[in-house]
């Protein structure tokens, strides 16, 4: 892709992005993730890293190495496998259990990333500090160019509990939503 990955394009061109560009980026990659979730894949990598962007600043989800198909929504990975601990749910960080609500949930970092222009999550934390301060309840803060309403969005994928956190789709509905009425 002509852009590279998205993580180095935010950090390259995140101050010169609008915010109708930053909201665009999210909502490219919740309809990536709406198609997997709609397909039975679990992607269970997805970071700005591991998107890309081409030539007209579409951002695809891509890097499929830990992707799987599941017929019941579900996957537990076997014990000592590596995984994104900054951009993991409780439910992966203790017991590697993996569902679509668990992509929910790094998309939410993802959204983070994006409106952080790039910053790491949690930067400055061990991977065991990020497991203790998000079994604590501890979320990501609001980055400044994010709205109230956009981290609400962001802020919901984040619920402690599986169900609580909502659907690609519904994602996808309030993101679309916001475009159309910033304000």
């Amino acid at each position: 892709m002509e852009n590279g990955c998205l993580l180095n394009f935010l950090r390259q061109r995140g101050g010169a992005l609008k915010e109708a560009w930053l909201l665009s980026m999210c909502q490219d990659v919740c309809e990536g993730m709406e198609y997997l979730e709609a397909h039975s894949f679990l992607h269970r990598d997805l970071a700005a890293r591991n998107c890309l962007v081409d030539e007209r600043n579409v951002v695809k989800v891509s890097d499929f190495g830990m992707t799987r198909y599941v017929l019941d929504n579900q996957y537990i990975s076997s014990s000592g496998a590596k995984f994104p601990v900054k951009w993991s749910p409780p439910e992966v960080l203790h017991y590697s259990k993996y569902s679509s609500k668990s992509d929910v949930w790094s998309f939410g970092v993802v959204m983070w990333e994006i409106y952080s222009e790039g910053r790491t999550p949690f930067e400055n934390h061990s991977n065991l500090e990020v497991v203790n301060e998000i079994t604590r309840g501890t979320r990501l803060f609001r980055p400044h160019r994010a709205t109230q309403l956009l981290y609400a969005i962001m802020y919901r994928c984040w619920h402690e509990k599986p169900q609580g956190r909502p659907s690609f789709s519904e994602l996808l509905e309030d993101i679309r939503k916001l475009a159309e009425n910033p304000d």
